[in-house]
């Protein structure tokens, strides 16, 4: 054996080596131990001009109560949001959607005293079953499946890019809708890319499951969740686009 073959051999081994090493030393942590490292974010801006406007900050003429299809019963603000009222259910979109890109700025009060899950906590269901999750996680220490941007209970983000507590958050969200066939089963799943702050935190992952079995409920809507019986996660400017 000559001492270039040698080389390459030895160098194969050596590399396979530290793969295989760093594969157990994954599967040896917990999951709490993979919390995403904090990042920065920049500033956001105006909408495009083929953007379909859901909320525009003047009233609830796109959206309704998610399973009585009644007039929504969170409050509207001064500033041009909203806010949810707790115990008066999740909200939904009257039109259905497919791929789409979403634009959704949403914040959590300062005054917000939940820990964990109990901070803040919403989410944003695409066709109403695929959640992108909605959490105050500015110094606030949960699962990190379970933290802003995740989506929930499937994928971590990538970095924690949360403002401070009581700023305004931004999602710009890419959603290719699962393809079905004829019968109703899947046969491409769907994906998710998001961005938070401007920050890429998920890269095109494949949607495993639904978040929550609604086998079925055939409505594809937008909803955004009542889920924090504090009730102060507030949104503003959202719209979005097919693709």
């Amino acid at each position: 054996m000559t001492a270039a073959k040698y080389n390459i051999i030895f160098l194969a081994f050596f590399l396979l080596s530290k793969i295989n090493a760093q594969k157990i030393e994954l599967k040896g942590k917990k999951i709490n131990d993979l919390e995403p490292k904090i990042v920065v974010p920049g500033n956001f801006s105006a909408p495009p001009s083929d953007a379909i406007i859901l909320f525009d900050g003047s009233n609830f003429s796109h959206w309704h109560h998610s399973k009585s299809k009644e007039p929504v019963r969170w409050r509207l603000n001064n500033d041009k949001s909203f806010t949810i009222k707790p115990g008066t259910g999740s909200i939904e979109t009257k039109k259905e959607h497919g791929s789409v890109q979403l634009h959704i700025e949403w914040k959590s009060p300062i005054e917000n005293k939940g820990e964990g899950q109990s901070r803040g906590n919403s989410g944003i269901f695409f066709q109403g079953r695929y959640e992108v999750q909605v959490l105050n996680s500015y110094q606030n220490s949960t699962y990190p499946d379970g933290q802003a941007g995740s989506i929930y209970k499937q994928y971590i983000p990538l970095v924690n890019s949360m403002r401070p507590t009581g700023e305004w958050q931004v999602y710009d969200i890419v959603f290719n809708a699962p393809k079905y066939n004829n019968s109703g089963d899947i046969i491409k799943s769907g994906s998710f890319t998001v961005f938070h702050n401007g920050v890429l935190i998920q890269n095109n992952v494949e949607i495993k499951r639904p978040t929550m079995s609604i086998e079925k409920d055939t409505r594809k809507t937008l909803m955004l969740q009542d889920h924090d019986k504090n009730g102060t996660v507030s949104y503003r400017n959202i719209w979005m686009r097919k693709i």
